[in-house]
């Protein structure tokens, strides 16, 4: 799959010089980011899977199509140090879920639903509390891209604006309209799923509710009022999480991403393995590191149980560079 690659801020010269005796994934790899003793941990993630699996989750298609940016005036905002919406808004449940794209390039679909499941609880005061679709986004949104195979997070949006998207949980969880019916895979050698391989095929686009549920697939569509793009200035990313919750990011992925455990990431080593679109949720700091907070949709046994920081302040592999958002119709 063709990516766009924007260019990562690297982290020091010592540290991201040429690596021929590093495989992915490898153990060398992991030992050299840990022996860099820069500001994260590297961790073994996944164990026996396909390489073409690995790429094929990064499907976020980079530099696409923009929205209409939206600016906020940040005078007389007085943003705090640190700002996690699973504490601001303990009532919507989805701001706490991790999801699993499972062996298929639907991240830019997953950041959406996410992003936009989370919006439609905050902004209905916790009324409304729904997972947004991303079977329906990705198998019904054509002009978004390529479904598994890639597309644009900001097409992603603006679908749920003009178009709407249904309800629809987890694979297997009978919950909402349509869930999502593509089954996780197993990232380590011994575990109950099949094993990860290459990229799925899109699933089709039925525009009907699972049987069993009580609205007809029209009835429960869900509507974005405006959607837009967020500067890249982090005033202004962190004004539009502290207003209005959740956004979705795109960012180029480099090898060592895979190994992230814990701390704030930065590009250690490895090559560009594609781009890849995330939910940012907050920010922080972490002993003086700045910091967003984000959600990955490569199920809770990646990373820190799903999540991950990343450096914060400095465009980090792109991190600032694509961030998309709306306001629902709620």
């Amino acid at each position: 799959m063709h990516c766009l690659v924007l260019l990562c801020v690297l982290v020091t010269a010592s540290v991201t010089w040429s690596h021929p005796q590093r495989p992915l994934l490898s153990s060398k790899m992991i030992n050299f980011i840990n022996k860099a003793n820069t500001t994260w941990t590297a961790k073994q993630n996944f164990h026996s899977v396909d390489i073409s699996y690995l790429k094929a989750l990064c499907g976020t298609i980079l530099n696409g199509p923009k929205l209409p940016e939206v600016v906020h005036d940040t005078e007389g905002i007085q943003l705090p140090d640190s700002f996690d919406p699973r504490q601001q808004w303990p009532n919507c449940p989805t701001i706490q879920q991790i999801r699993d794209q499972g062996s298929c390039g639907s991240c830019w679909a997953f950041g959406a639903a996410e992003a936009i499941s989370d919006r439609v609880c905050i902004h209905s005061g916790g009324k409304i509390s729904v997972e947004i679709s991303a079977e329906d986004l990705l198998s019904c949104c054509d002009e978004c891209g390529m479904g598994c195979n890639g597309g644009f997070p900001s097409a992603a949006w603006e679908f749920w604006g003009k178009k709407g998207l249904v309800t629809g949980g987890l694979y297997n969880s009978k919950v909402g309209c349509r869930p999502y019916t593509i089954a996780p895979c197993e990232h380590h050698v011994n575990g109950t799923r099949p094993p990860c391989q290459g990229e799925g095929d899109t699933p089709k686009c039925e525009e009907q509710c699972i049987n069993g549920y009580p609205l007809p697939y029209p009835k429960d569509k869900h509507f974005g009022r405006r959607t837009y793009s967020v500067p890249s200035q982090q005033e202004q990313i962190m004004t539009e999480l502290y207003k209005n919750g959740p956004v979705e990011a795109a960012f180029t992925v480099y090898e060592d991403f895979l190994l992230y455990k814990t701390g704030v990431y930065q590009h250690v080593t490895g090559d560009v393995l594609g781009g890849h679109a995330i939910k940012i949720l907050g920010w922080g700091e972490e002993n003086g590191t700045p910091y967003w907070l984000a959600a990955n949709s490569w199920n809770s046994d990646w990373g820190d149980k799903g999540f991950f920081k990343i450096k914060r302040g400095n465009d980090e592999c792109g991190i600032e560079s694509e961030v998309v958002a709306g306001i629902p119709h709620n």
